[in-house]
C-alpha cells in the first residue's frame, strides 16, 4: 500500500499549529506550495493563512475524524500523552513520513560539554513532569512509527514572538540603559537556535524524510561574548555588575527562567545544557543565523512588545536595583 499522496501538492499534517513553533512549522511549510491542515482547538491563536484548521480538542473521542489523510508529513509538537498517543493510534497508519518535535530537555545530565544524541536519557516515571513525558512520546512514537520517524530535539529557542521571556530579558533590559546585573560569566554558555532556523529545517528534513534523532541546537558562545553582542547590538555602554552565584541566591535571584531571575543563568553544574554537540544538526543541513541578527530580531519584538512589560522571567527594575544597590 503506498502510504503519503499519488500527484499534485504534498500533503501535510501538523498536530498544532496556532502556537509559536507550530505557526513558524506551518508558514515554513506553506511556502513550499505544501497543502497544509492543523488539528487544534484554535484557543492559542489562528493557523497561518493558507493553511486549514480543523478545530478539536485532541482529547475527545473522535477528535481525529475530520483530518482525513493520508499524509506526506505529520508533525507533533506535543509532548502529553493523552495527545500523543490518540494521533498514533489515528493517524500514523496514513502517514508516510512524522516528525516529533522533542527537547535536549530529555537528557539525564548536563555535565559533559559537546555530549550529543547518544547520551542517556530520563527514565519516564513521572509523566507530568516535562522531560519524562518528552522521552515518552519518543518510545510510543519509535515503537509505532520505526523507520519513518524524526525525532527532533531543539535546544533553547528564541526569537520574534517568544513569551518565555528567557533570551529576549537581555537585549530588552540592556536598551533601557543603566548598571545591569548580571552573573559571573566564566565557563558558561549560551546556545540558541532562532525559531525560524528551527522550522525551516524541520520542514525540509521533512520533506527529504530524514529518520533517527537529531539535536537541533546552534553553536554554543561564552556567556561573555553573547552579553557582549547584545551591549553593540542595543548601544548600551554602562557596566555589568557581575555577582556571584552565591550572593545572587542570596538575595534571591533564580536560575534559568521564570519571576525574579536572571534568564540563561545556570549552575555550573549544569553549564554543559548550554553546550550540546550540533554535528548531527549541521551535517544533516541545518544552519542558523549569526548571533546579531538573532539578538536584532528580538530587539525589534522587544520595543513594539514594550520594554517595560511584564514579563515571565527576569527581574524587575526594583528587584534589580535592590540588589545593585546591597552591593554598592
Amino acid at each position: 500500500m503506498t502510504i503519503g499522496s499519488t500527484g499534485g501538492a504534498r500533503r501535510v499534517l501538523v498536530l498544532g499549529g496556532t502556537g509559536w513553533l507550530g505557526g513558524a512549522i506551518v508558514r515554513h511549510v506553506l511556502d513550499t506550495g505544501a497543502e497544509v491542515v492543523c488539528l487544534a482547538r484554535g484557543r492559542s491563536g489562528s493557523v497561518p493563512a493558507g493553511a486549514r484548521l480543523v478545530e478539536a480538542d485532541r482529547r475527545a473521542a473522535g477528535a481525529h475524524a475530520g483530518v482525513g489523510g493520508p499524509w506526506d508529513e505529520v508533525v507533533e509538537l506535543s509532548h502529553d500523552p493523552a495527545l500523543v498517543v490518540p494521533a498514533l493510534d489515528a493517524i500514523a497508519p496514513a502517514a508516510a513520513h512524522w516528525t516529533l518535535v522533542s527537547s535536549v530537555s530529555v537528557y539525564a545530565s548536563n555535565d559533559e560539554a559537546g555530549a550529543d544524541e547518544s547520551a542517556a536519557v530520563v527514565e519516564p516515571e513521572d509523566l507530568t513532569a516535562y522531560a519524562d513525558a518528552k522521552v515518552h512520546a519518543e518510545r510510543v512514537s519509535t515503537d509505532r512509527l520505526g523507520d519513518r520517524l524524526l525525532v527532533v530535539r531543539p535546544g533553547l529557542i528564541v526569537g520574534p514572538g517568544d513569551t518565555s521571556d528567557r533570551f529576549g530579558y537581555w537585549p530588552g533590559r540592556l536598551a533601557r540603559g543603566g548598571p545591569v546585573l548580571a552573573p559571573m560569566v566564566e565557563s558558561r554558555s549560551v546556545q540558541v537556535i532562532d525559531v525560524d532556523d528551527l522550522a525551516s529545517w524541520i520542514v525540509s528534513a521533512a520533506a527529504a524524510r530524514r529518520i533517527g534523532t537529531v539535536d537541533a541546537v546552534g553553536e554554543p558562545l561564552a556567556m561573555h561574548d553573547f552579553l557582549e553582542a547584545a551591549r553593540v547590538v542595543t548601544g548600551h555602554q554602562e557596566p555589568f555588575v557581575h555577582l556571584g552565584d552565591e550572593d545572587l541566591l542570596h538575595h534571591g535571584v533564580q536560575y534559568w527562567a521564570g519571576p525574579r531571575s536572571l534568564p540563561l543563568w545556570l549552575p555550573e553544574s549544569d553549564a554543559a545544557f548550554m553546550q550540546r554537540s550540533g554535528e548531527a544538526f549541521r551535517a544533516a543541513g541545518g544552519r542558523t543565523r549569526p548571533l546579531v541578527d538573532v539578538l536584532e530580531r528580538v530587539l525589534e519584538d522587544e520595543r513594539r512588545r514594550g520594554l517595560e512589560r511584564d514579563r515571565r522571567a527576569g527581574l524587575t527594575r526594583d528587584e534589580e536595583a535592590a540588589v545593585l544597590d546591597a552591593f554598592r
